[in-house]
């Protein structure tokens, strides 16, 4: 149960910090600090793409992936109820991708991020190469920041499941927005899931002696 407890606060704080700031150094910023919190407990994934990538490692099993998913979609819900409560019933959370360009482009980058994020993840992590190095928050941290530099403006900058379509879920439900963003949700649910399978896939073939 503290695991799951962990996952939920850390993607809480992920998620608040997206919402309130969509500022990329506040969000490198706090997961990094996430990161170092609960990494000792259940290893701080905060994404539901990650988690994935590290079931395929066979480092989980597939209740406890459930778990740790459902645990991080919470999380983002209380964020979301928590923006929501903050700024009234006129403002929801949601991310949103440039509508003014192919929808395949937001698609491609959400892939190609969640992808680099995820192999940064598994070699810093996960890998029994680099078991206890002091580095690896910070390694991933900077990833985030970097990735919602290049690709936020594109995308809108999910790289994560759980952020990318529990607040469009949300805001469906509320029903504040009539913009119809839950159009948009398969983008966020399908180019992390790509991205971390691929990165999972890659890496069980790069770790083998």
């Amino acid at each position: 149960m503290k695991k799951y407890i962990i996952e939920f606060i850390g993607t809480f704080f992920l998620a608040i910090t997206i919402a309130l700031t969509g500022n990329p150094l506040a969000i490198g910023g706090i997961l990094t600090a996430l990161i170092y919190m609960g990494y000792t407990v259940s290893g701080a994934q905060y994404n539901p793409a990650i988690t994935i990538a590290v079931w395929i490692q066979k480092k989980i099993n597939g209740k406890e992936a459930g778990l740790y998913i459902l645990s991080q979609c919470l999380g983002v819900a209380a964020a979301s109820l928590s923006y929501h409560l903050l700024y009234g019933n006129t403002r929801v959370f949601f991310l949103s991708p440039d509508h003014t360009i192919n929808i395949l482009k937001p698609l491609f980058i959400e892939a190609i991020f969640t992808f680099v994020l995820a192999m940064v993840i598994l070699h810093t992590a996960v890998s029994q190469k680099t078991a206890g190095n002091p580095y690896y928050g910070l390694a991933i941290g900077i990833t985030v920041t970097a990735i919602a530099y290049t690709g936020g403006n594109i995308s809108g900058g999910a790289f994560n499941p759980a952020i990318g379509c529990v607040p469009i879920l949300m805001e469906s439900i509320m029903s504040v927005c009539e913009c119809h963003p839950i159009n948009h949700l398969w983008i966020y649910l399908v180019g992390p899931l790509t991205g971390s399978v691929a990165a999972a896939v890659l890496f069980r073939y790069l770790e083998k002696e």
